[in-house]
């Protein structure tokens, strides 16, 4: 997946409370993903969001 042929390999994730995990989207930097989280986590939800590297093992 790309946006006009520059590659995508940060995502965002979100959890919800029933551990169902759900990509929210893909971006071009860690910085541009991070900032979608922290607009995210502002909204007082109780999901949880994080940035992954999209070929990378998950910690």
């Amino acid at each position: 997946m790309d946006d006009g042929g520059a590659p995508l390999p940060w995502q965002v994730i979100r959890q919800d409370d029933n551990g169902n995990r759900y990509r929210v989207g893909r971006y071009a930097t860690e910085g541009e993903a991070q900032k979608i989280v922290d607009s995210l986590d502002s909204r007082g939800h109780k999901q949880l969001y994080w940035v992954e590297r999209i070929g990378l093992p998950t910690r």
